[in-house]
């Protein structure tokens, strides 16, 4: 019996925004799945209801996949895949696998012989770095910096120096609820000459 396919499908990144950014491949690959594995089960729901693609919710199955689901489980998760079932993975905004859940599942996937399929779709991180004007050959992505003060100013002047060092620019992120304390902290522990780019703001913010 031939495997079925491991689907790699971007969410919106914020509300209404489905139409613009979403293709008629992946909504016809959402309409035709009935197995995903998803980062929150009740959104994953809202955001398939809002492609409007006429499917039967009850019909489809949602299994749990976030930051907290053991590697032990894969074998159960992915054995409709075996079975020649295909299966989708949706995390809860951009692309599954970039600072978000996935990843666990495609290395799975790859050991198994299992097509692994990523579609393309809005990613934060790219978008960030495509309106930000700095270096796209030479980059480095490190997610969310520590929370605690210090940690974080330590972090973020090892960052400076070593984008100065490797000319090379560097991508983080934050919860919207912090954004406004990062930037305060990188406006106090940065270089004069520094720049850096917020995507709130779609412009270059210096010292």
């Amino acid at each position: 019996m031939p495997k079925g396919k491991l689907f790699l499908i971007p969410s919106v990144l914020a509300e209404n925004t489905a139409q613009q950014v979403i293709s008629p491949q992946i909504r016809e690959i959402i309409a035709n799945t009935k197995i995903f594995l998803v980062e929150n089960i009740r959104t994953t729901r809202r955001y398939i209801s809002s492609l409007k693609l006429g499917v039967n919710l009850e019909e489809i199955h949602f299994e749990l996949l976030d930051k907290d689901t053991p590697p032990e489980t894969m074998s159960r998760l992915m054995l409709p895949l075996m079975n020649g079932a295909d299966i989708g993975i949706i995390s809860e905004a951009g692309c599954p696998g970039i600072a978000d859940p996935g990843a666990v599942a495609v290395a799975f996937a790859h050991q198994k012989g299992i097509q692994v399929v990523p579609l393309s779709g809005p990613s934060s991180m790219f978008l960030a770095l495509m309106g930000s004007g700095f270096s796209g050959q030479s980059f480095a992505f490190h997610g969310y910096l520590p929370i605690d003060k210090k940690e974080r100013t330590a972090a973020i002047k090892k960052l400076e120096a070593e984008s100065i060092r490797e000319k090379r620019a560097q991508i983080f992120m934050e919860t919207p609820f912090r954004n406004n304390q990062l930037l305060e902290d990188l406006l106090l522990s940065l270089h004069p000459n520094t720049n850096f780019a917020s995507p709130k703001t779609s412009q270059d913010l210096t010292k």
